[in-house]
């Protein structure tokens, strides 16, 4: 039997050990409530193990790099979402890249022996691929109008890592900064993308 995601992380020796459960739940609680610095320490306590899930599904750097920054995305839009009754943060985010690095399986070897394979490691209860996709390409224009709003600095630097799929490496070379200064664009874009993207929808809810 596979085991989850979060025991297929912890395999990895080289993988540096989580903050404690306490911190990462808060820190996720704090993203929810748009804390920026909240973010930049959830990233750095698991990045290394979501990156290391990724890759073991995807078997591609390349690709495993631009996931990894779909997956953080999706974790600011989400996070509200999380419920810490319902199990740990680190399990609700290796959960979400799991299935982030399958439906990128699926999209780009549908049909072939290895998404069979990847398929029957999903979660049983995962909403229908083919939903998920229609959603994905909502999401992609919801994020590509909110980046308009953006700095010009910001946009720039998540139009190459989020749309150009460049690796965070790739894009300080590309604009010519350090990458220490690329991370905190990317991450400051990314917290402003998530307040922007999800107005709408807490307009709607209210």
């Amino acid at each position: 039997m596979t085991p989850p995601p979060e025991d297929l992380a912890s395999e990895d020796a080289k993988v540096p050990a989580p903050a404690s459960p306490d911190a990462l739940r808060d820190a996720i609680l704090s993203v929810a409530a748009g804390d920026a610095d909240s973010f930049a320490g959830l990233y750095d306590a698991t990045s290394a193990r979501v990156h290391g899930l990724v890759l073991r599904v995807l078997r591609d750097p390349a690709q495993a790099e631009e996931v990894t920054q779909e997956v953080y995305l999706e974790v600011f839009r989400r996070a509200a979402g999380f419920d810490p009754a319902r199990g740990s943060a680190l399990a609700w985010i290796l959960t979400l890249a799991h299935r982030r690095a399958v439906d990128r399986v699926r999209s780009s070897q549908s049909q072939s022996d290895r998404d069979v394979a990847y398929e029957s490691r999903a979660n049983t209860q995962e909403p229908d691929p083919t939903g998920e996709a229609a959603l994905a390409t909502l999401e992609a224009q919801r994020v590509r109008t909110a980046l308009e709003q953006l700095s010009e600095r910001q946009a720039e630097a998540i139009r190459l890592a989020y749309l150009d799929g460049l690796t965070q490496t790739q894009v300080a070379d590309r604009l010519g900064i350090p990458l220490g200064t690329a991370k905190t664009r990317l991450r400051d874009g990314l917290l402003a993308l998530r307040r922007i993207v999800s107005a709408p929808r807490q307009r709607k809810e209210e």
